[in-house]
């Protein structure tokens, strides 16, 4: 069992060997176990190892497996264990993903076909039998005419390509491709030619291939492609004329503006194909399959089903069973089909290895009592510990001090429903779609759900996920527990208050969590109910994160050490009472959770937070400093149209961003200027008020970094500066002191104190990726 875990991010420019070289200074620092991000084969270039293209090797961008095992053998020869972590929930959707690639080549006679979270038989015609692709720039008409999208043939196949995405081609298409100008092919080749005969041998393969019945899965298939593909390559790379044959037909197609039948030919050929692609903001709206949180190129596994769990965990349970892996780490369990079944097998197949989740708790929750697992990653100790820094007795200054300056109210609750109701309309509007008509149709079968419609049902659904507290309930077929249902029905009142027209539509939603109208189910129809149930509490996490930790947080900015991952703005501190409370059941029901205060996904370094917790208590030099600075900068300000650039919202968090983050040495300032530049672009997408992601203003975003660079560097810093880096320096001494008590809570409180790479010295970083660059060891 861990002591003191030090989270390591790999990287190919820190793998495995360049981590066994700092195993001695670790272990003098008090290491007792190494907690490493995922070590599975990902995207090539990965710089964080979630984007897993192959669960059954190791990243070789690492290092390799022989590299790993000497790693390994090094850990252990310094008395410390291995907690790995692991990522159940999703792979990359990529052509390096060789499963995913098999099922976009193959169809429903691909023997992964069930492995991703896809929904074959979605109404629309366009998806029914095929996995949306939204990867491409612009819309898919313009892509093919413009020759975007290109025709490939290699070793591998045909396949068709956009810039760095590849997809592979049906083998059913190679027909058509192969005899679209075989007349040209027989005008040098004769027809009794050894190597015309082998390729009239592979059509004649592809013919029977044609013929055979969909959802046949067979090693005989397998090898009638093997052998088309093999020989195929042979007679390319031996004959010149078929070489010749084949590059003109896929140049000939990837020339559309001179061959315009090359256009109605290629899209002919891409409407066949077992993916469909689509310009990129098409997933918004429609899509047919699971994604981690809104990302398109990472599409999520089916880890219910026994022969998908059993093949992502090959290699982890591999390292397990020969004690090279003490530990797991579980990302985003709330993502997972049945979070309390899979815990349960990982527990039953690795017999009580040290196991945490990856889960944000609402203040006062807990974690599951039926869980097997020794705790939490850490989150809600780092929260808890930060708050006993914040002054609770400033709170009403605060809230004044804020509201004057950027004309705000201080309703975080608001701000987040509001926020969580944008996600699930502007960029998960997709995935409430299907879960809408996963339970309309449910419904249809129940007299008091057969009159609802598939819009009043999306718009309940989005009610309710805008009033949840929790990420997540865990209601199931074998498992309940009484809050879940009070969580439940707390969202289902406040949505009925602000929407009393959707009374029908949110009591349905009401019942498909209650354990009373299920259990007065037949048989026959409660696991449809229940299907539907874990559905909408897989969909709940997801909204949280990216309309609350990822939207809201970046928006309401009274004081920023308070938004972080897994804390409650909302909460102006915790008193000393609560965190001995919040200790003693944590000695009691967790003894062996994990104590964070940074991590790789932190909105702020745990010395930022410190610095401006000191905030709290100084409330009326603050609001002094703010108003003179923002009086000495109003020069630097520009107008777009009525915008005000920067927003007075934005100016507030920006100042409390430098004086938490500014740095101790001089000669890092220039370095901290371009850091600060990307984050306050990345601030203001977050907070999708002014640019975002989806529509990026690059003329607003522009503004603002002309404001940043004019007043650290431009002709007015000076003057700036003079006011600012005294309060900068007097902030920074106190939040010292903040940041060593800290470190001793957290090494002193019930649990495991987790140390996040270079934290041991001062830990000034910002959002990914700031606090993922490489450490100096």
């Amino acid at each position: 069992l861990p002591v003191a875990t030090y989270r390591l991010q790999l990287t190919p420019a820190f793998g495995f060997r360049q981590l066994q070289e700092v195993l001695p200074y670790l272990e003098r620092l008090g290491i007792t176990c190494i907690y490493a991000s995922p070590i599975l084969k990902a995207r090539r270039g990965s710089t964080h190892g979630y984007d897993v293209v192959d669960c059954s090797r190791v990243n070789p961008e690492l290092g390799g497996e022989e590299a790993l095992f000497e790693l390994l053998d090094q850990v252990r020869a310094h008395g410390m264990g291995w907690l790995q972590d692991i990522v159940p929930n999703h792979m990359a959707f990529d052509s390096q993903n060789t499963i995913l690639a098999d099922v976009l080549e193959n169809g429903q006679n691909s023997r992964y076909f069930d492995f991703f979270d896809v929904e074959w038989d979605h109404p629309y015609e366009a998806i029914r039998g095929r996995v949306l692709a939204p990867f491409l720039g612009s819309f898919y008409g313009e892509s093919l005419e413009s020759s975007e999208i290109r025709l490939r043939y290699d070793q591998n196949g045909f396949s068709v390509y956009y810039y760095n995405m590849n997809f592979p081609l049906r083998i059913e298409s190679y027909s058509d491709l192969l005899t679209w100008r075989l007349e040209a092919l027989r005008r040098k080749i004769p027809r009794i030619h050894p190597d015309f005969i082998k390729l009239h041998g592979i059509l004649g393969v592809l013919f029977i291939l044609r013929t055979l019945p969909s959802g046949a899965v067979s090693n005989e298939r397998y090898d009638q492609i093997s052998f088309i593909k093999v020989l195929l390559w042979e007679l390319y790379n031996q004959n010149p004329e078929i070489r010749d044959f084949i590059d003109e037909t896929v140049a000939v197609l990837n020339t559309r503006d001179e061959y315009p039948e090359s256009i109605r030919y290629m899209e002919r050929l891409l409407g066949e194909q077992f993916f469909r692609l689509s310009f990129w903001k098409v997933a918004v709206e429609e899509i047919n399959y699971r994604r981690f949180f809104s990302i398109n190129d990472l599409i999520c596994l089916k880890v219910e089903d026994q022969r998908v769990f059993d093949h992502v965990h090959s290699l982890v349970f591999k390292l397990v069973d020969e004690g090279r892996i003490t530990g797991l780490r579980i990302d985003h369990i709330d993502g997972l089909y049945d979070p309390t079944h899979y815990l349960r097998r990982i527990r039953r197949r690795t017999a009580k290895i040290y196991t945490v989740v990856e889960k944000i708790l609402a203040y006062g929750e807990s974690i599951p009592e039926f869980w097997p697992v020794e705790g939490t990653t850490g989150y809600d100790f780092m929260n808890m510990v930060n708050g006993l820094f914040c002054d609770h007795d400033n709170e009403k200054i605060f809230d004044r001090i804020y509201e004057r300056y950027t004309g705000i109210p201080t309703s975080f609750h608001e701000i987040c429903r509001e926020k969580r109701k944008l996600i699930a309309e502007r960029r998960m509007a997709g995935d409430v779609e299907n879960l809408a008509r996963l339970i309309k149709n449910i419904s249809n079968r129940y007299r008091r759900g057969s009159d609802l419609t598939l819009l009043g049902m999306k718009r309940a659904i989005v009610q309710v996920l805008g009033c949840m507290s929790v990420y997540r309930t865990y209601i199931s077929g074998d498992s309940f527990r009484p809050e879940d249902a009070a969580y439940m029905k707390e969202a289902v009142d406040l949505a009925r208050e602000e929407n009393p027209d959707l009374l029908h539509e949110l009591s349905l939603i009401e019942d498909l969590h209650s354990p009373e109208f299920m259990g007065g189910l037949p048989e026959t129809e409660r696991e449809d109910w229940m299907r539907a149930a874990m559905r909408f509490q897989q969909c709940t996490a997801p909204l949280m994160a990216k309309g609350v930790e990822d939207t809201a947080f970046y928006v309401y900015n009274r004081l920023l050490s308070l938004n972080e991952v897994g804390g409650h703005p909302e909460r102006f501190g915790v008193s000393l009472a609560d965190f001995h409370e919040f200790n003693r059941k944590r000695l009691k029901r967790c003894p062996l959770t994990m104590n964070a205060t940074s991590t790789h996904d932190s909105k702020r370094g745990e010395d930022v937070r410190a610095r401006l917790n000191v905030l709290s208590e100084v409330p009326r030099e603050w609001e002094k400093m703010l108003r003179a600075w923002s009086r000495i900068n109003s020069p630097a300000r520009r107008l777009l149209g009525e915008r005000r650039v920067p927003s007075l919202n934005e100016e507030y968090a920006l100042y409390q961003t430098l004086l938490g983050a500014f740095p101790f040495e001089a000669e890092e300032v220039e370095a901290f200027l371009e850091r600060m530049k990307d984050y306050v672009i990345k601030a203001a997408r977050e907070a999708k008020t002014h640019t975002s992601w989806l529509t990026p203003d690059k003329e607003y975003e522009d503004a603002l970094i002309s404001f940043l660079e004019a007043i650290l560097t431009g002709e007015g810093s000076r003057r700036f500066l003079e006011a600012f880096l005294p309060f900068q320096r007097k902030i920074a001494s106190y939040g010292i002191w903040n940041s060593l008590s800290q470190a001793l809570l957290k090494i002193a409180s019930p649990g495991v104190p987790d140390f996040y790479q270079g934290c041991e010295l001062w830990d000034l970083n910002l959002v990914d990726p700031d606090n993922r660059r490489p450490v100096d060891f």
